[in-house]
């Protein structure tokens, strides 16, 4: 086959299935809210401590958020509002934790056709409800790098 423009992304698609480039789950026209309903988000990766499937809970996620238009730009602001806090002492920082949520919700409204980003939404919003004092925050802020540094390792910006 000759290599052109109009056939480049197709053959790049072909040689990534070929090669196992989906690590075993296909995210591609998967909608948000149904791949969520597939992952077991535990609580007490938040309330109590991080296990081995909070890693394999935030690979997928990551993967899918890379694969599903989320860029790192869209959603800097808000990690480093999440690392602004944790530097800081979470009953301080309380009222600018909770306003995390309006944050994020703002950046789907900007975006309503993103699916990484309202898996991202989701996923803070069920995450974020467990956070309760300094050592749930930190518990928290782990779980999102986690997933984000996932989403890094996959994302193609």
């Amino acid at each position: 086959m000759v290599y052109n423009k109009y056939n480049a992304g197709n053959n790049r698609q072909q040689n990534r299935n070929a090669l196992g480039g989906n690590y075993g789950f296909n995210n591609r026209g998967e909608s948000a809210e149904a791949f969520f309903s597939e992952l077991n988000y535990k609580d007490s990766w938040i309330k109590n401590e991080a296990d081995e499937s909070l890693v394999s809970f935030a690979e997928k996620a990551g993967k899918f958020m890379a694969e599903n238009k989320l860029t790192t730009s869209k959603i800097r602001s808000i990690y480093g509002e999440i690392k602004r806090i944790q530097m800081g002492v979470f009953d301080k920082e309380k009222s600018s934790f909770y306003l995390l949520r309006p944050k994020v919700a703002y950046a789907l409204g900007r975006d309503k056709n993103n699916e990484g980003l309202k898996l991202f939404k989701k996923i803070f919003d069920c995450s974020s409800k467990d956070v309760s004092d300094q050592k749930t925050y930190h518990n928290f802020c782990n779980f999102v790098e986690a997933i984000l540094a996932y989403h890094k390792a996959y994302v193609k910006e």
